[in-house]
């Protein structure tokens, strides 16, 4: 296996952790603090290491940060993922990129495009098992009824992004 190399900085979300596996992301996390997302990023792959400066995650994370940044409707940055996962988690991050940013759907509609139209718990399963917040934006999945459910790294998040994409988030309460 490539070894995972990772970098994080603070961001207006908190702090972004970008860890990538040779010249393909591989993780992109969310959270309060850069010790707690190490922590839980050495967990899940124990030889992560701390990337050097001269190294491709450096970049990753530039490009990555720039997008957060940037307004409203900005498509997501071209990187090249490397997302673990089931083939069904595979085919559900597959439907999640296809979403606009700005629009919304619900886990049932995700499912139907997934041509899984009865397992909503498995599609809501594999957007919590999405290791790449942002570049597969599973926070652009809501209820049925529009209202904002779990988000991984957080429902303030969740909202802020949408908030970022011009989502009208009035009617996700």
């Amino acid at each position: 296996m490539t070894q995972v190399c990772y970098v994080t900085t603070p961001c207006d979300l908190g702090t972004v952790l970008v860890a990538s596996q040779g010249d393909a992301v591989c993780a992109i996390w969310l959270g309060d603090d850069a010790e707690s997302l190490i922590a839980e990023l050495v967990t899940a792959w124990p030889e992560a290491t701390p990337a050097c400066a001269q190294h491709e995650v450096q970049r990753h994370l530039t490009v990555v940060a720039q997008h957060l940044a940037q307004p409203a409707g900005t498509p997501l940055p071209n990187l090249k993922l490397r997302a673990h996962g089931t083939a069904f988690q595979q085919q559900v991050w597959a439907a999640l990129q296809q979403i606009p940013a700005g629009q919304v759907i619900s886990y049932s509609e995700l499912a139907r495009r997934v041509h899984r139209p009865r397992a909503v718990r498995a599609v809501a399963g594999a957007c919590a098992a999405n290791t790449c917040a942002i570049l597969i934006p599973c926070h652009r999945v809501v209820r049925q009824d529009g209202s904002l459910s779990g988000y991984r790294w957080g429902e303030a998040r969740k909202r802020a992004l949408l908030h970022r994409e011009g989502h009208d988030i009035r009617t996700c309460s």
